[in-house]
């Protein structure tokens, strides 16, 4: 079970104390709401429990001792009871690592060996999980893209979340961040298998001694602080700094005196194996330009490469290519990561001891390298290296780059710089490189029969810090080719040989449709020196392709080949009236009515069965526009049986004879008269009936008495005065009815005829007159007979400020709409609201007031400028 799972078991109960920080405990009372402020933290804790090892007596021990209640997590001790719990929580954070150091609920040389190395894991995968800080990467890739194509990346992230986007070709990514960008283990020392027989030994180690043959013993050796190691009968043995291979010798030496048959060589009757069970950690310090410099406890099997993968590896600003380790104030090694990433050469990444500094220096220079090449990328130069190097490195050019030069945007150093804006210049190097080209410059790279000639590798031309390689694709331009478009099987491209014929490229194209035009064909040909077509011409023989002159092609030719079909006039009938799908179809020669009929879907159940109308184009060629005839019907025009329709002007029993149709034929079908086959028109009628519900019109003619009277006429409650006629077709909306006037005679104008969706309710009596709008009491009113709009409105408060009387209307109960109207010299018409009425007062536009003053005060101005005038005149 690794430390991680057995730590962050007890750890979680503690992630909010931030006194955490300076090692002190937070109280039980404190580390109880942190459970219970906390839910989310019950599944994840109930699963590290359940994998620590640790029974719930032990828990509840070291709870006990640790100062809380022993039964501080017996909830959790319990297997979770529903899907819920059992989702795991969020990582642990900073504080929980902290806690386990404090607590002392775990081996204390595994939680300081792993703490460090946790916490830059857990926080890489914060990272990763964080969208937020996903967006912020996002944000910087956008803004890093968005440089000029001609500068060095200046915002490539050293931490990018994996699938991100990313430029195929800008090389605005360094190359060999992404190896340290996400949560792995590729770089974590393998602590469960055996080690070499260099590793070096220290305080820390647990060592298994087993002696067979003669005598069976085992033992379990802890290195101590002082770097030695107890044997029982053989005592104090000192193995700091012994490799494994040394031990050995030792151990031949000292257990040799105490048994006799233990030696070496065959003859041996006892004999021993020396295994390291646990591996000691040492302390390294990884500073400079890395992601989260500081001290890490890495354990001994770890390398430079280890120790630079828990500090999150270089940033941005940090070489790839000087990677120190330095050791008692002298650097022991360097570490190259392009040796790794590009040649998998591991021979520079030394073993740590502790105490030891991997520093990374600030970057060298560095080149980017984009365009038609393998692996576009920003790369930085160790002195020296040229540009086959970072061609190698790059991978090399890929198969649609253009390698006869390789352009390079250079930063003028400023001592040559003119002024201005000529700060860069561009150098265009000349190469001749192949595919693998570069890839055969260094021994044993590729296989030798790869290897290219001299004369093919890219030249070593000389980098300077800032520069920028561009790859060029070739051109879109296709050549060798002849284009063949139209009547043939498999229009396109074919090969261009010299000597080509056209009939050779019409066969390559599949040869020609039965339909093809042998009239003509058309050669379209390129002229070389201004980019211009000429126009060729000639025939074919036969179906076979052959032409009647051997046109030979050239490079770039257009051949194209006509159709009969296209060249036809497009015929086609059109069929309007009572069938399914009206509208204009394709003519086919032969084509009858029944046909026409069959295409657009079948005869409507309107669809009059005695005669259709054919209209057609005069065949005279006279100036009338169109010669009809009438063609007869029948019911087997009727494709499928309708139960419903009425065909009253069916024609007998006997089938009607086909009707050949012409060209541009119009087809009319005659719906039945009177609509007869119409679908049914219903009306709902609600309210104060006596059978109220959805009627179906027996007439056309049938009106809203006639509907009244099929219902059993009005209640006794019914208030005929307030019907509400609501016309559904053609979204009329409400109409006004004098319902009274209609039950007293059916002649009168509002007993409407009904159509189908109408809607008629009849309310009860309301003995109520509601008052809207701009009034002080807005409310509804008693119903006084006689009494005008202004009753109402003074009973309702009177108008506010902003009302404005002379512009009120009454909504009768019928649906009409009345308002007040001023008359100069004679009474004002004042409507009288009826039951149920709703009177309205509506607010005074704050525009009208003002237009009204200014077209009084211009009046005015105009009165008193001729009174003026007028003084003026008499004064003289």
């Amino acid at each position: 079970m690794s430390s991680f799972r057995r730590l962050a078991a007890a750890a979680v109960l503690l992630a909010a104390a931030p006194a955490l920080r300076a090692q002190q405990l937070p109280t039980p009372d404190q580390a109880r709401r942190v459970l219970e402020s906390r839910p989310d933290l019950a599944a994840q804790l109930r699963q590290e429990i359940s994998g620590s090892g640790l029974t719930p007596d032990q828990i509840r021990a070291r709870l006990r001792a640790s100062g809380y209640p022993e039964d501080l997590l017996d909830t959790y001790l319990r297997a979770p009871r529903s899907a819920r719990d059992s989702v795991a929580g969020g990582l642990p954070s900073d504080d929980v690592l902290d806690a386990v150091a404090a607590l002392g609920l775990a081996d204390s040389t595994d939680t300081l060996a792993g703490r460090d190395s946790l916490r830059s894991a857990l926080r890489r995968r914060r990272l990763a999980r964080d969208p937020r800080d996903a967006n912020r990467l996002d944000s910087l890739v956008d803004a890093r893209d968005s440089l000029a194509d001609d500068t060095l990346p200046r915002l490539t992230p050293a931490r990018r979340r994996p699938g991100a986007r990313t430029v195929v070709d800008s090389g605005m990514a360094i190359f060999g961040l992404n190896v340290f960008a996400g949560a792995t283990t590729q770089f974590d020392p393998n602590l469960a298998g055996p080690v070499d027989a260099n590793y070096r030994l220290g305080p820390g180690d647990r060592l298994v001694l087993l002696i067979t043959g003669d005598t069976e013993r085992a033992f379990t050796l802890d290195v101590t602080r002082e770097g030695f190691v107890v044997i029982p009968g053989v005592g104090e043995l000192p193995v700091a700094n012994l490799t494994l291979a040394q031990l050995d010798d030792v151990l031949y030496q000292r257990l040799g005196r105490l048994y006799s048959g233990l030696r070496r060589g065959p003859g041996a009757t006892t004999r021993f194996s020396i295994n390291v069970a646990r591996l000691h950690t040492n302390q390294i310090y990884v500073l400079g330009d890395v992601a989260e410099p500081g001290s890490y406890r890495v354990s001994s099997a770890g390398t430079a490469l280890t120790a630079l993968y828990a500090a999150g590896g270089p940033t941005e600003n940090g070489s790839l290519r000087r990677v120190e380790v330095r050791r008692g104030g002298r650097i022991v090694d360097t570490l190259d990561l392009y040796d790794y990433l590009l040649r998998a050469d591991g021979s520079h990444d030394p073993r740590l001891q502790s105490g030891d500094v991997v520093f990374v220096p600030v970057h060298g220079a560095r080149v980017r390298v984009h365009g038609e090449i393998v692996r576009p990328a920003t790369y930085e130069l160790r002195p020296g290296e040229t540009m086959a190097d970072v061609m190698r490195a790059a991978g090399g050019f890929t198969a649609a780059a253009v390698r006869r030069r390789v352009q390079v945007s250079r930063i003028l150093p400023p001592n040559e710089r003119a002024g201005g804006d000529a700060g860069r210049v561009v150098i265009d190097v000349a190469s001749v490189g192949t595919r693998d080209s570069g890839l055969g410059t260094r021994e044993g790279a590729v296989p030798e029969s790869r290897v290219p000639s001299p004369e093919s590798r890219v030249p070593a031309f000389p980098l300077e810090d800032g520069d920028v390689l561009r790859v060029f694709p070739v051109s879109d331009r296709v050549a060798r080719r002849v284009t063949v478009k139209g009547d043939v099987w498999s229009p396109g491209m074919v090969g261009f040989t010299p000597g080509m014929k056209l009939a050779d490229a019409v066969r390559m194209a599949g040869g020609l449709k039965p339909d093809a035009y042998l009239g003509q064909v058309l050669v379209s040909r390129l002229r070389p020196a201004d980019s211009s077509r000429v126009q060729l011409r000639t025939a074919f023989k036969d179906a076979s392709g052959a032409t009647s002159e051997d046109v030979v092609l050239q490079d770039d030719d257009e051949v194209r080949v006509f159709a009969v079909g296209d060249m036809r006039p497009a015929t086609f009938v059109a069929i309007t009236g009572a069938v399914r799908r009206p509208g204009r179809y394709a003519y086919r020669e032969g084509m009858t009515l029944r046909d026409l009929v069959l295409v657009a879907g079948g005869l409507d159940r309107r669809a009059y069965l005695g005669e259709a109308e054919i209209a057609t184009p005069p065949a005279d060629g006279s100036a009338r526009l169109a010669v009809a005839r009438r063609v007869p019907l029948d019911s087997t025009y009727l494709l499928v049986a309708d139960r419903g329709a009425q065909n009253d002007g069916q024609a007998g029993p006997r089938a009607a004879p086909e009707v050949a149709l012409e060209p541009y034929a119009n087809v009319l079908v005659f719906a039945q008269p009177d609509g007869a086959a119409e679908r049914a028109r219903r009306v709902t009628l609600t309210g104060e009936v006596r059978f109220p519900g959805t009627y179906t019109l027996l007439a056309k003619d049938e009106r809203l008495s006639d509907l009244l009277q099929r219902a059993g006429g009005p209640t006794k409650t019914a208030y005929a005065g307030g019907i509400v006629f609501y016309r559904a077709h053609g979204n009329v909306g409400r109409i006004g009815v004098d319902l009274p006037s209609v039950l007293r005679d059916a002649h009168y104008r509002d007993n409407l005829l009904l159509q189908d969706g109408d809607s008629v309710h009849l309310p009860a009596y309301s003995g109520v007159v509601e008052v809207q709008g701009a009034v002080n009491a807005p409310r509804a009113v008693a119903w006084v007979p006689g009494k005008s709009l202004d009753y109402y409105v003074r009973a309702a408060g009177g108008t506010t400020r902003t009302g404005e009387m002379r512009r009120a209307y009454v909504t009768q109960p019928d649906g009409a709409v009345e308002s007040a109207v001023a008359r100069r010299m004679m009474p004002d018409v004042v409507p009288t609201p009826k039951p149920g009425s709703v009177v309205y007062v509506t607010e005074r536009d704050p525009a009208d007031h003002s237009v009204e003053s200014v077209q009084k005060l211009a009046v005015l101005a105009q009165i008193l400028g001729a009174l003026t005038t007028i003084a003026v005149v008499l004064r003289r």
